[in-house]
């Protein structure tokens, strides 16, 4: 028995991964194929296509990458059409499995989508396209559920994966000794993203604050690489100041560390807000894209924030400063008044752990496993569709 197992980034290759075995474990004798990386193919999925194929962000990049992804695309689809998986799970990753459904479902291949598209932000669209394309969709966020079911597409409440991962796996005393920091300071964690077009943008305002905070107030500054980044590359920013270069760390493969053991964080919106709230870790966050990307999506964004952490509290929880409010001065600002405040900080907390509450309970990945299991199985009971 084959599956098809796609993930187009590493958080849904981090899934994929773990989902893998999970299946494995219920069905030892199952192989799988498609496109992922490192923790997918150390799982035994072989990965015909890695996802560094579709790695894209930004209008600009996505024009320049767009002869690679399309050839990829097609060398997914002959291996898909060459096999006759009994299951394609899609992971996350909208613009290349969206398309992916509607060719795989011309196949007869059933598909269950985990780590839902984000539909209720922008391209409300997409979810007419998905009544036809997803057999069943497996939500990491309450408030989903309903809106897949509302439309007839089935729909389960899996909870966020992120809730069993997310941990240091250091204590605080060795992670400083480690990094060279001192534990008798105010430590603020950079999380600037994980993508190199992300770092373009947004480490060198990040680095500007961190000279104006180093100006008034005795601080240290622990930068998570993450394992997608160039740790050197990183290293060669930071010694361009000579402020950075004596108050910043670079922490590869150390984000949750970085984030458990800082006093406050400043973290560059997505994955990793949510990571901070599971470690209920008071944040500032930033973003920026190019004018040209920002230009487009202001016209299809449809939310009233832009981190998870406020959209799950619906109010504003953590400060976003996004694209023309991303400056020195506000960063600096909200940082101080973070370190400075005890009530602030409090507050803050307090409605992080409320949002922590609505991730779900343990176990996301095993539900994934066991709906792909009652697929298959619903699946040999129907009479043969191709």
């Amino acid at each position: 028995m084959t599956l098809m197992m796609v993930a187009g980034e590493r958080s849904g290759d981090m899934y994929g991964g773990r989902l893998a075995a999970a299946l494995r474990s219920r069905e030892p004798g199952l192989g799988l194929f498609g496109c992922g990386g490192e923790a997918m193919r150390r799982a035994g999925v072989e990965t015909v296509v890695d996802l560094a194929e579709f790695a894209m962000v930004g209008i600009t990049e996505v024009i320049s990458g767009l002869p690679r992804a399309y050839r990829a695309f097609h060398l997914l689809m002959s291996e898909a059409s060459r096999r006759q998986p009994r299951l394609a799970i899609l992971i996350d990753s909208p613009s290349l499995n969206m398309r992916l459904a509607k060719r795989l479902k011309r196949l007869g291949v059933p598909v269950l989508y985990f780590v839902s598209p984000q539909i209720w932000a922008w391209k409300k669209w997409r979810l007419r396209q998905l009544v036809s394309r997803v057999d069943r969709m497996a939500c990491i966020f309450d408030f989903e559920k309903e809106i897949y079911r509302k439309v007839g597409i089935p729909a389960e409440y899996v909870g966020h994966p992120l809730v069993d991962t997310v941990a240091p796996s250091l204590p605080r005393e060795a992670f400083f000794a480690q990094m060279n920091l001192d534990p008798a300071l105010p430590t603020v964690a950079l999380l600037p993203g994980s993508r190199e077009i992300e770092i373009q943008y947004i480490l060198p305002t990040i680095l500007r604050a961190v000279e104006a905070l180093s100006e008034r107030r005795n601080l240290q500054f622990v930068l998570a690489v993450a394992p997608t980044l160039d740790a050197r590359g990183i290293e060669a920013r930071l010694h361009q100041s000579p402020v950075a270069a004596r108050r910043v760390r670079a922490a590869p493969h150390a984000a949750y560390e970085a984030l458990a053991y800082s006093d406050v964080a400043i973290v560059a919106s997505g994955t990793a807000t949510v990571e901070a709230a599971l470690l209920e870790r008071p944040m500032v966050v930033v973003y920026r894209v190019s004018p040209v990307t920002a230009f487009f999506a202001r016209r299809m964004v449809d939310v009233p924030f832009f981190s998870m952490v406020n959209i799950l509290a619906e109010k504003a929880v953590v400060p976003e400063l996004i694209q023309q409010d991303f400056t020195v001065e506000r960063l600096t600002a909200e940082v101080a008044r973070l370190l400075d405040s005890p009530e602030a900080r409090s507050e803050m907390l307090k409605e992080l752990r409320a949002v922590k509450s609505r991730l779900g309970e343990s176990g996301a990945i095993e539900r994934v496993a066991d709906a792909a299991v009652r697929m298959i199985r619903e699946e040999s009971r129907l009479p043969a569709a191709r």
